[in-house]
């Protein structure tokens, strides 16, 4: 991967399909100037989707759903799900929800799956990267001070890695990014890949 895909991409009109603001900081790390078109789109499973495909699924409907639009442009769609027990924890409903993830989550490994789906011109490219990361054991006062900070309440599986989240994790293991919501590193080789063979 060369870091030049910075500078091809300046030849581009880029579109991240994401209204998510962590999402924003990441995606200036590979493109300098891009322009932010949240999708509006249905987030529903398909039962015949397993888990370990969901994020695919999700960022394939956000990045297909602009791109039928924006033809000429680059259109980059991004989902993040987090795995424990065989079970998705999306964004939790309300703070009720947010302490079961987080009690679910205490002392105990889990996966951060990001799928990232790019679009050009009806070409499609579909992948995801997986990171683990390992929950230290939480009390319940750990549990009740974290939820009433507001933090968790954006977040898929009720915690921000890059905020005060970062005091519940152990162990990580794979991209930091990824578990923000965007495999920066991932998605630059892949990008340089994709437009090589335009």
């Amino acid at each position: 991967m060369s870091l030049s895909i910075r500078d091809t991409l300046r030849e581009y009109d880029v579109i991240l399909a994401s209204s998510s603001p962590r999402r924003r900081e990441l995606i200036k790390l590979i493109c300098p100037q891009f322009r932010v078109i949240p999708p509006e789109c249905s987030e529903r499973l398909p039962r015949d989707v397993s888990t370990l495909k969901a994020a695919e699924y999700l960022s394939d409907v956000k990045c297909r759903c602009i791109a039928d639009v924006y033809d000429d442009s680059i259109v980059i769609g991004c989902d993040t799900v987090v795995i424990c027990s065989g079970a998705i924890f999306g964004k939790p409903a309300d703070e009720e929800d947010a302490k079961r993830m987080l009690r679910a989550l205490s002392g105990r490994e889990h996966s951060v799956i990001s799928g990232v789906t790019v679009g050009y011109k009806k070409r499609f490219l579909t992948f995801s990267v997986t990171t683990k990361v390992t929950f230290r054991q939480l009390t319940e006062e750990d549990i009740d001070i974290y939820v009433k900070s507001g933090e968790p309440m954006d977040k898929a599986g009720a915690y921000g890695i890059q905020g005060m989240g970062s005091l519940l994790v152990e162990k990580l293991d794979g991209e930091f990014y990824n578990v923000v919501g965007l495999p920066v590193s991932e998605l630059a080789a892949r990008l340089d890949g994709f437009l090589q063979n335009e």
